[in-house]
């Protein structure tokens, strides 16, 4: 049967035949050997960052670190990954960064707000992430970034105090001023393209209300200082007015939300997200499927962490830590589906606790216990001790959502980008979807939607033609 390709799904001839006898739904085909059309990477990207904290200085600090040679790009997909073409015969693997045209890391300018007003090399001596020694390496790089005032709201995160922030006005105005930021800063820096990533602290929680089903209600809302817009969604509402694919990196509603959701298609804009999948999910979702995948049973799992940091102070707060509590219970679910496999995972307890221990610094801990259950109900367990460093692992996955997501708009994609999963501990879905939590397949979904774009054949790993 002959097939056709539509925005990385195949569709039998009777779609074909569906859309040629006079149905109103508008799409493209293209052929299976024909790629995307991709705007060049031409000219600087431009990288505006909502929080100038320890993940965003780690992350320009590196960028500046890997341009010198004074490093190199360590869990970063788009610079170290290859990607699989064709048969396994054809010895076919390119790197990612030479199969797509992606920015260059010498093209990225960096800019962004925060409620401090440390430079960029002062955050990133406070966070004490990276060694003196190499900041020094690109101090120069970082003095330059001075954030600026930021949109704040105490109510949404409420443990920290800083004076950068704009006051004055309404909600609606300060997105004005937002977009005036990212004017600005566009023409002072000479660039052809920007993204916004947002690497702020985790907002209290709240769940979607009236005000954020349509961009009418939604701007009226601001204009009305509504209580249920946060300041992350205003930076989300200022990013794409002005033509700017958004990121979050937090666990907030941020534009997860129809009104913004709306706005990104209207805009032809791409957008991602949310909460950066670092540490223990990260495990959690290398882990889970491998139970799944033997027919494992799982009684519980116990999930501990502490840490320091701004990140830990903010999510003291028990209405933060609601936040980043809804992102790190989803996955289990989602991955086991307990709803089909009732015996080995209806009864599962699972549980997740976040400690504030100031002395930990960004050094964070995360430990495990699992109790697991084989053959006949016999019981097992596992523990896992995770020291890791959240900003070191964070780093990479800023950078390559912010080339990824360059790439994705200058592909003409626009709306969810359900294939840069990988990097999210909640993905965003469009309704009626259940999120794909399992890292192998979001690991597969990406490099197929790498494949699609350039007209390459999807790798299914069938593997039958090897032995016809």
């Amino acid at each position: 049967m002959r097939r056709k390709r539509f925005y990385g799904c195949y569709y039998s001839k009777w779609i074909d035949t569906l859309l040629s006898s006079g149905s109103s739904k508008e799409c493209t085909l293209l052929s299976i050997n024909e790629s995307v059309k991709i705007a060049p990477a031409e000219g600087k990207l431009g990288v505006l960052i909502p929080g100038i904290g320890a993940v965003s200085t780690t992350f320009i600090a590196g960028v500046e670190a890997v341009k010198r040679g004074l490093g190199h790009p360590i869990g970063s997909l788009t610079q170290m990954a290859t990607v699989r073409l064709g048969k396994r015969t054809e010895g076919r693997s390119p790197y990612i960064k030479d199969f797509v045209p992606l920015a260059n890391l010498d093209d990225l300018v960096f800019g962004g707000w925060d409620i401090y007003e440390d430079t960029a090399y002062e955050a990133a001596s406070n966070a004490k992430v990276l060694e003196s020694s190499l900041l020094e390496q690109v101090k120069e790089p970082l003095q330059a970034i001075k954030p600026m005032k930021a949109v704040f709201e105490q109510e949404y995160v409420k443990l920290i105090h800083g004076p950068n922030v704009k006051t004055g006005g309404t909600k609606y105005d300060k997105a004005l001023a937002l977009m005036e930021d990212i004017k600005n800063f566009q023409k002072d820096n000479n660039v052809a393209r920007t993204v916004m990533i947002w690497c702020g602290s985790t907002e209290v929680f709240h769940r979607p209300s009236a005000v954020h089903e349509t961009l009418a209600s939604f701007e009226e809302g601001m204009k009305n200082n509504d209580p249920e817009i946060a300041p992350s969604q205003i930076y989300a509402y200022a990013a794409l007015m002005s033509g700017v694919p958004f990121a979050n990196g937090a666990p907030n509603l941020t534009h997860d939300i129809p009104a913004l959701l709306d706005l990104a298609k209207e805009r032809n804009l791409p957008v991602c997200g949310k909460d950066f999948k670092t540490g223990q999910t990260f495990l959690k979702t290398l882990l889970a499927p491998g139970f799944k995948a033997r027919m494992l049973g799982i009684a519980g799992w116990f999930s501990t962490n502490i840490l320091g940091n701004r990140d830990g102070e903010v999510l003291h707060d028990p209405g933060s830590f609601k936040t980043k509590e809804e992102t790190k219970l989803s996955v289990l679910d989602h991955i086991l589906q307990p709803e089909l496999y009732p015996i080995l995972y209806k009864d599962l307890y699972h549980a997740v606790r976040i400690n504030y221990y100031p002395p930990r610094g960004d050094a964070k801990e995360g430990w495990d216990n699992i109790d697991i259950f084989g053959w006949l109900g016999y019981p097992m367990q596992i523990k896992v001790d995770f020291l890791c460093r959240d900003s070191i692992l964070a780093a990479p996955l800023v950078l390559d959502l912010v080339l990824f997501l360059d790439l994705a708009h200058r592909a003409g994609m626009r709306g969810i980008q359900e294939w840069l999963s990988f990097y999210f501990k909640a993905p965003m879905h469009a309704p009626g979807l259940y999120p794909e939590h399992d890292i192998f397949i979001q690991l597969m979904k990406l490099k197929n939607t790498l494949r699609w774009m350039r007209g390459e054949d999807l790798i299914t790993h069938l593997g039958l033609e090897y032995y016809d």
